[in-house]
């Protein structure tokens, strides 16, 4: 009996490192990237219009209130995706799309590859950009090396939004990671007075994807 346990706790130790390889090798360690990172780690700038901050935050606070019940906590989230998104010339409302999808917004969640916290960050990058005490649980961390990913993966899929979608996931070449971000940003997120995003505009042309049919 314990032979056979422990043959299947090796069992699945392997099958959760190969998943994990998989994973970090889709994500290509770009040196363009391991840059973005440290510097966007080591920026303080806080430089964001606080009025259209605070019109944005009111109209996502209730819509938040599904996932976290404390309304500090809330507030506090959406202050810093409002700031990062901004930071990297991200829409604020697919950051939150991305958070619904990957986590749920549990700070805490841990994928079966080890991806961390909201934006289900991989722990490697920290060791890449030398910051290995960085919490990915930590609100703010998070969703800074989150949001500047996701930046990179626009820069280099040349604002093509499936595939930076899927390079994000790390299932680059299959549309099921962009079709449940898009589908929770069209359906929960993006602002109804909002028109769709250019780079979704594009991509819904490529790729056919059903979340831009169907509202």
């Amino acid at each position: 009996m314990r032979r056979q346990r422990a043959i299947r706790l090796i069992a699945a130790l392997v099958l959760a490192t190969s998943v994990g390889a998989a994973r970090a090798d889709s994500m290509t360690v770009d040196p363009a990237l391991i840059e973005k990172l440290a510097v966007s780690l080591a920026d303080t700038t806080e430089a964001v219009d606080r009025f259209d901050a605070e019109v944005w935050l009111r109209a996502s606070e209730q819509r938040l209130a599904r996932y976290l019940d404390d309304h500090d906590e809330r507030l506090e989230l959406l202050r810093i995706v409002y700031r990062e998104a901004h930071r990297h010339e991200l829409d604020a409302d697919l950051v939150l799309a991305v958070m619904q999808v990957e986590s749920h917004f549990d700070r805490f969640a841990i994928s079966r590859v080890g991806a961390q916290g909201l934006m289900q960050v991989m722990p490697f990058w920290r060791h890449e950009i030398g910051r290995p005490q960085d919490n990915l649980t930590d609100v703010e961390t998070n969703i800074r090396y989150g949001t500047t990913i996701l930046a990179h993966y626009l820069d280099v899929s040349n604002n093509d939004l499936v595939d930076a979608l899927a390079r994000y996931n790390g299932s680059r070449g299959r549309l099921k990671y962009p079709e449940l971000v898009v589908s929770a940003w069209r359906k929960s997120w993006r602002h109804k007075s909002h028109a769709d995003l250019p780079q979704l505009q594009a991509s819904c042309r490529s790729y056919g994807l059903r979340a831009c049919i169907y509202q």
